[in-house]
Protein backbone atom coordinates (compact mmCIF):
# COMPACT_ATOMS: atom_id res chain seq x y z
CA UNK A 1 0.00 0.00 0.00
CA UNK A 2 1.21 3.60 -0.62
CA UNK A 3 1.99 5.21 2.30
CA UNK A 4 -0.40 7.92 1.73
CA UNK A 5 -2.99 5.36 0.59
CA UNK A 6 -4.50 3.82 3.45
CA UNK A 7 -4.82 6.47 5.96
CA UNK A 8 -6.29 8.45 3.43
CA UNK A 9 -8.55 5.42 2.27
CA UNK A 10 -9.54 4.97 5.99
CA UNK A 11 -9.88 8.13 7.68
CA UNK A 12 -7.44 8.50 9.27
CA UNK A 13 -4.39 10.81 9.73
CA UNK A 14 -0.85 9.08 8.30
CA UNK A 15 1.57 7.88 10.83
CA UNK A 16 3.98 10.43 11.73
CA UNK A 17 2.37 13.29 10.00
CA UNK A 18 -0.13 13.36 12.50
CA UNK A 19 2.78 13.65 15.27
CA UNK A 20 4.70 16.43 13.95
CA UNK A 21 2.00 18.94 12.83
CA UNK A 22 0.56 18.12 16.19
CA UNK A 23 4.04 19.13 17.68
CA UNK A 24 4.45 22.20 15.73
CA UNK A 25 1.04 23.65 16.79
CA UNK A 26 1.38 23.21 20.42
CA UNK A 27 4.39 24.64 20.88
CA UNK A 28 5.46 21.93 23.23
CA UNK A 29 8.15 23.69 25.40
CA UNK A 30 5.35 24.30 28.32
CA UNK A 31 5.23 28.03 28.22
CA UNK A 32 1.73 28.14 26.86
CA UNK A 33 -0.94 28.86 29.01
CA UNK A 34 -3.71 30.47 29.68
CA UNK A 35 -6.42 31.04 27.21
CA UNK A 36 -4.42 31.22 24.17
CA UNK A 37 -2.78 27.74 25.18
CA UNK A 38 -5.72 26.04 25.76
CA UNK A 39 -6.83 27.76 22.12
CA UNK A 40 -4.06 26.17 20.24
CA UNK A 41 -4.72 22.95 21.91
CA UNK A 42 -7.99 22.89 20.58
CA UNK A 43 -7.29 24.13 17.10
CA UNK A 44 -4.76 20.94 16.76
CA UNK A 45 -7.09 18.58 18.03
CA UNK A 46 -9.70 20.04 15.89
CA UNK A 47 -7.28 20.30 12.95
CA UNK A 48 -6.13 16.25 13.58
CA UNK A 49 -10.35 15.11 13.40
CA UNK A 50 -10.48 17.34 10.12
CA UNK A 51 -7.00 15.96 8.48
CA UNK A 52 -9.05 13.32 6.62
CA UNK A 53 -11.87 14.96 5.19
CA UNK A 54 -9.10 17.82 4.21
CA UNK A 55 -6.85 15.46 2.01
CA UNK A 56 -9.99 14.07 1.00
CA UNK A 57 -11.13 17.08 -0.56
CA UNK A 58 -7.56 18.07 -1.94
CA UNK A 59 -6.99 14.53 -3.15
CA UNK A 60 -10.06 14.35 -5.25
CA UNK A 61 -9.64 18.27 -6.64
CA UNK A 62 -5.99 17.06 -7.83
CA UNK A 63 -5.99 13.56 -8.36
CA UNK A 64 -2.05 13.43 -6.32
CA UNK A 65 -1.79 12.07 -2.81
CA UNK A 66 1.77 13.92 -2.80
CA UNK A 67 -0.23 17.39 -3.88
CA UNK A 68 -2.77 16.81 -1.45
CA UNK A 69 -0.44 16.41 1.73
CA UNK A 70 1.20 20.08 0.69
CA UNK A 71 -2.11 21.57 0.59
CA UNK A 72 -3.06 20.21 3.85
CA UNK A 73 0.65 21.10 5.36
CA UNK A 74 0.00 24.56 4.07
CA UNK A 75 -3.35 24.84 5.29
CA UNK A 76 -1.77 24.00 8.69
CA UNK A 77 0.90 26.37 8.61
CA UNK A 78 -1.56 29.39 7.96
CA UNK A 79 -3.43 28.08 10.62
CA UNK A 80 -0.90 28.82 13.06
CA UNK A 81 -0.04 31.78 11.66
CA UNK A 82 -3.73 33.05 13.06
CA UNK A 83 -3.35 36.21 15.36
CA UNK A 84 -6.02 35.12 17.33
CA UNK A 85 -7.41 31.63 17.02
CA UNK A 86 -10.54 33.15 18.80
CA UNK A 87 -11.80 34.80 15.89
CA UNK A 88 -11.88 31.22 13.95
CA UNK A 89 -15.71 30.38 14.66
CA UNK A 90 -16.19 27.30 12.70
CA UNK A 91 -12.85 25.76 12.02
CA UNK A 92 -14.11 22.72 9.45
CA UNK A 93 -15.22 25.94 7.39
CA UNK A 94 -11.74 27.54 7.57
CA UNK A 95 -9.67 24.66 6.62
CA UNK A 96 -11.82 23.86 3.99
CA UNK A 97 -11.98 26.53 2.47
CA UNK A 98 -8.03 27.15 2.91
CA UNK A 99 -7.84 23.64 1.26
CA UNK A 100 -9.91 24.50 -1.08
CA UNK A 101 -8.47 27.45 -2.41
CA UNK A 102 -4.76 26.18 -2.23
CA UNK A 103 -5.91 22.65 -4.30
CA UNK A 104 -7.65 25.15 -6.63
CA UNK A 105 -4.34 26.94 -7.76
CA UNK A 106 -2.32 23.73 -7.46
CA UNK A 107 -4.87 22.63 -9.96
CA UNK A 108 -4.48 25.41 -12.01
CA UNK A 109 -0.73 25.33 -12.13
CA UNK A 110 -0.99 21.45 -13.08
CA UNK A 111 -3.23 21.70 -15.80
CA UNK A 112 -0.18 23.48 -17.50
CA UNK A 113 1.88 20.46 -16.90
CA UNK A 114 -0.42 18.12 -17.63
CA UNK A 115 -0.85 19.29 -21.67
CA UNK A 116 3.10 18.69 -21.84
CA UNK A 117 2.63 15.41 -20.34
CA UNK A 118 3.49 12.22 -22.04
CA UNK A 119 0.35 10.05 -22.99
CA UNK A 120 -2.80 10.09 -21.05
CA UNK A 121 -2.26 11.79 -17.99
CA UNK A 122 -4.31 9.42 -15.33
CA UNK A 123 -4.89 10.34 -11.41
CA UNK A 124 -2.22 8.53 -8.49
CA UNK A 125 -4.31 5.35 -7.57
CA UNK A 126 -4.65 4.58 -4.07
CA UNK A 127 -4.04 1.12 -3.63
CA UNK A 128 -5.58 -0.74 -0.42
CA UNK A 129 -6.75 -4.31 1.22
CA UNK A 130 -9.69 -5.55 -1.41
CA UNK A 131 -10.84 -7.74 1.42
CA UNK A 132 -12.18 -4.35 3.29
CA UNK A 133 -15.97 -5.20 4.14
CA UNK A 134 -16.90 -1.60 6.21
CA UNK A 135 -19.93 -0.58 3.47
CA UNK A 136 -19.73 2.62 4.68
CA UNK A 137 -16.47 3.04 4.02
CA UNK A 138 -16.82 1.74 0.54
CA UNK A 139 -19.95 4.29 -0.23
CA UNK A 140 -17.59 6.94 0.51
CA UNK A 141 -15.05 6.09 -1.39
CA UNK A 142 -16.85 4.78 -4.84
CA UNK A 143 -18.16 8.49 -4.46
CA UNK A 144 -15.71 10.68 -3.20
CA UNK A 145 -12.21 9.12 -4.71
CA UNK A 146 -13.17 6.49 -7.37
CA UNK A 147 -10.42 6.55 -10.25
CA UNK A 148 -13.60 6.79 -12.94
CA UNK A 149 -15.01 10.12 -11.21
CA UNK A 150 -11.70 11.37 -11.13
CA UNK A 151 -11.27 10.74 -14.49
CA UNK A 152 -14.33 12.19 -15.55
CA UNK A 153 -13.28 15.50 -13.52
CA UNK A 154 -10.10 15.89 -15.27
CA UNK A 155 -12.25 16.83 -18.31
CA UNK A 156 -14.09 19.85 -16.42
CA UNK A 157 -12.09 23.25 -15.51
CA UNK A 158 -10.70 23.83 -12.69
CA UNK A 159 -13.41 25.83 -10.94
CA UNK A 160 -15.63 23.55 -12.55
CA UNK A 161 -14.43 20.74 -10.42
CA UNK A 162 -14.03 22.30 -7.37
CA UNK A 163 -17.79 23.29 -7.60
CA UNK A 164 -19.18 20.26 -8.15
CA UNK A 165 -16.55 18.38 -5.74
CA UNK A 166 -17.23 21.16 -2.62
CA UNK A 167 -20.93 21.30 -3.09
CA UNK A 168 -22.39 17.72 -4.67
CA UNK A 169 -19.27 15.60 -2.99
CA UNK A 170 -18.57 16.91 0.14
CA UNK A 171 -22.08 19.24 1.53
CA UNK A 172 -20.69 22.96 1.29
CA UNK A 173 -22.92 25.50 0.57
CA UNK A 174 -22.85 27.40 -2.50
CA UNK A 175 -22.35 30.31 -0.98
CA UNK A 176 -18.73 28.87 0.75
CA UNK A 177 -18.15 27.16 -2.54
CA UNK A 178 -18.75 30.62 -3.56
CA UNK A 179 -16.10 31.77 -1.49
CA UNK A 180 -13.05 29.24 -2.83
CA UNK A 181 -14.01 29.57 -6.00
CA UNK A 182 -14.22 33.28 -6.22
CA UNK A 183 -17.51 33.97 -8.38
CA UNK A 184 -21.00 34.55 -7.07
CA UNK A 185 -23.21 32.12 -5.47
CA UNK A 186 -24.97 32.07 -8.65
CA UNK A 187 -22.06 31.43 -10.90
CA UNK A 188 -21.02 28.68 -8.84
CA UNK A 189 -24.68 26.92 -8.78
CA UNK A 190 -24.18 26.98 -12.54
CA UNK A 191 -20.54 25.86 -12.80
CA UNK A 192 -21.98 22.66 -10.72
CA UNK A 193 -24.60 22.26 -12.92
CA UNK A 194 -22.58 21.91 -15.69
CA UNK A 195 -20.24 19.60 -14.06
CA UNK A 196 -22.60 17.33 -12.64
CA UNK A 197 -24.16 16.67 -15.71
CA UNK A 198 -20.81 15.50 -17.19
CA UNK A 199 -20.12 13.53 -14.05
CA UNK A 200 -23.80 12.11 -14.56
CA UNK A 201 -22.64 11.59 -18.53
CA UNK A 202 -20.05 9.16 -17.48
CA UNK A 203 -20.93 7.76 -14.92
CA UNK A 204 -22.51 3.48 -15.31
CA UNK A 205 -26.08 3.10 -15.71
CA UNK A 206 -25.53 -0.44 -13.63
CA UNK A 207 -23.06 -0.35 -11.38
CA UNK A 208 -21.88 -3.65 -9.53
CA UNK A 209 -21.70 -4.40 -5.97
CA UNK A 210 -18.03 -4.76 -4.72
CA UNK A 211 -18.55 -8.52 -4.73
CA UNK A 212 -19.48 -8.31 -8.58
CA UNK A 213 -16.82 -6.44 -9.07
CA UNK A 214 -14.60 -8.72 -7.06
CA UNK A 215 -16.01 -12.28 -8.95
CA UNK A 216 -15.22 -10.01 -12.63
CA UNK A 217 -12.02 -8.65 -11.88
CA UNK A 218 -10.93 -12.60 -11.02
CA UNK A 219 -12.43 -13.58 -13.83
CA UNK A 220 -10.44 -11.42 -16.06
CA UNK A 221 -7.34 -12.23 -14.00
CA UNK A 222 -7.68 -15.95 -15.48
CA UNK A 223 -8.89 -15.03 -18.57
CA UNK A 224 -5.41 -12.76 -18.95
CA UNK A 225 -2.72 -15.51 -17.24
CA UNK A 226 -4.59 -18.31 -19.62
CA UNK A 227 -4.75 -16.21 -23.08
CA UNK A 228 -8.35 -16.63 -23.38
CA UNK A 229 -9.04 -13.91 -26.10
CA UNK A 230 -12.75 -14.89 -26.23
CA UNK A 231 -13.46 -15.48 -22.41
CA UNK A 232 -11.70 -11.63 -22.62
CA UNK A 233 -13.75 -10.32 -25.21
CA UNK A 234 -17.11 -11.51 -23.24
CA UNK A 235 -15.73 -9.42 -20.07
CA UNK A 236 -15.45 -6.35 -22.16
CA UNK A 237 -18.09 -4.00 -23.27
CA UNK A 238 -17.98 -3.60 -26.93
CA UNK A 239 -17.28 0.22 -26.40
CA UNK A 240 -14.64 -0.34 -23.61
CA UNK A 241 -11.43 2.15 -23.64
CA UNK A 242 -7.88 1.17 -22.21
CA UNK A 243 -6.10 3.99 -20.90
CA UNK A 244 -2.15 3.95 -20.36
CA UNK A 245 -0.23 6.06 -18.54
CA UNK A 246 3.65 4.95 -18.45
CA UNK A 247 4.62 9.45 -17.93
CA UNK A 248 7.10 8.69 -20.66
CA UNK A 249 9.01 6.56 -18.29
CA UNK A 250 7.99 3.23 -19.33
CA UNK A 251 6.61 1.17 -22.26
CA UNK A 252 2.44 1.54 -21.99
CA UNK A 253 -0.34 0.98 -24.84
CA UNK A 254 -1.82 4.35 -24.70
CA UNK A 255 -4.91 4.42 -26.12
CA UNK A 256 -7.38 0.99 -27.28
CA UNK A 257 -10.54 1.28 -27.79
CA UNK A 258 -13.21 -1.51 -28.78
CA UNK A 259 -13.50 -4.91 -26.72
CA UNK A 260 -10.77 -6.54 -29.97
CA UNK A 261 -8.22 -4.06 -29.74
CA UNK A 262 -8.36 -3.95 -25.37
CA UNK A 263 -8.15 -8.01 -25.57
CA UNK A 264 -5.42 -8.13 -27.99
CA UNK A 265 -3.33 -5.56 -26.23
CA UNK A 266 -3.98 -7.48 -22.56
CA UNK A 267 -2.98 -10.60 -24.15
CA UNK A 268 0.03 -9.11 -25.21
CA UNK A 269 0.44 -7.33 -22.37
CA UNK A 270 0.34 -10.76 -20.39
CA UNK A 271 2.09 -12.83 -23.18
CA UNK A 272 5.19 -13.30 -20.16
CA UNK A 273 3.90 -14.14 -17.23
CA UNK A 274 4.00 -11.75 -14.51
CA UNK A 275 6.26 -11.84 -11.35
CA UNK A 276 3.39 -11.12 -9.06
CA UNK A 277 -0.45 -10.42 -9.72
CA UNK A 278 -3.29 -9.96 -7.33
CA UNK A 279 -6.36 -8.36 -6.51
CA UNK A 280 -6.46 -4.94 -4.62
CA UNK A 281 -8.76 -2.38 -3.61
CA UNK A 282 -7.73 0.56 -6.38
CA UNK A 283 -9.59 3.81 -5.15
CA UNK A 284 -11.78 1.79 -3.32
CA UNK A 285 -13.36 -0.86 -5.55
CA UNK A 286 -11.31 -4.30 -6.57
CA UNK A 287 -8.56 -3.98 -9.52
CA UNK A 288 -5.41 -5.33 -10.16
CA UNK A 289 -1.68 -4.46 -9.35
CA UNK A 290 1.10 -6.84 -10.91
CA UNK A 291 4.98 -6.98 -11.25
CA UNK A 292 5.53 -7.25 -14.79
CA UNK A 293 8.14 -9.58 -16.33
CA UNK A 294 10.28 -6.52 -17.04
CA UNK A 295 9.98 -5.56 -13.46
CA UNK A 296 7.73 -2.75 -14.01
CA UNK A 297 4.81 -2.18 -11.65
CA UNK A 298 1.21 -1.84 -12.92
CA UNK A 299 -2.01 -0.87 -11.29
CA UNK A 300 -4.89 -1.37 -13.17
CA UNK A 301 -8.72 -0.13 -12.56
CA UNK A 302 -11.64 -1.39 -14.03
CA UNK A 303 -15.09 0.53 -14.88
CA UNK A 304 -17.83 -2.08 -14.70
CA UNK A 305 -21.21 -1.22 -15.95
CA UNK A 306 -23.69 -4.03 -16.78
CA UNK A 307 -21.46 -6.55 -15.93
CA UNK A 308 -19.10 -5.83 -18.00
CA UNK A 309 -15.56 -3.65 -18.35
CA UNK A 310 -16.54 -0.27 -19.76
CA UNK A 311 -12.56 1.41 -18.86
CA UNK A 312 -9.23 0.52 -18.24
CA UNK A 313 -6.95 2.23 -16.39
CA UNK A 314 -3.91 1.66 -16.23
CA UNK A 315 -1.21 3.40 -14.44
CA UNK A 316 2.84 2.31 -14.91
CA UNK A 317 4.50 5.61 -14.29
CA UNK A 318 6.69 4.84 -11.56
CA UNK A 319 6.44 8.22 -9.56
CA UNK A 320 2.66 7.24 -9.27
CA UNK A 321 3.22 3.88 -7.84
CA UNK A 322 6.23 4.55 -4.86
CA UNK A 323 5.24 2.40 -1.92
CA UNK A 324 2.43 0.42 -3.49
CA UNK A 325 2.49 -2.51 -1.55
CA UNK A 326 2.85 -5.29 -4.42
CA UNK A 327 0.31 -8.51 -4.07
CA UNK A 328 1.79 -11.18 -1.97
Amino acid sequence: MRAGAGWLLQGQGRPGTRRRAGARAAGTDGRAAGTAGRATEALTRGFEALRPRLLRVAYATLGSVTEAEDCVQEAWLRLNRVDDPAEIRNLEAWLTTAVSRLALDALSRAQVRRERYVGPWLPEPLVGDASAQDPAQRVTLDESVSMALLVVLERLSPAERTSFLLHDVFGLPFAEVADVVGRSPAAVRQLAARARQHVEDGRPRFPPTHAEQRELVAAFMAACEGGDMDRLVALLDPGVVWRGDGGGKVASRRIARGSLSVARALVNFARRPPRRLGIAAVNGAPGLVLRDADGVLTVISFTVDGGRVTALDVVRNPDKLSGVREPG
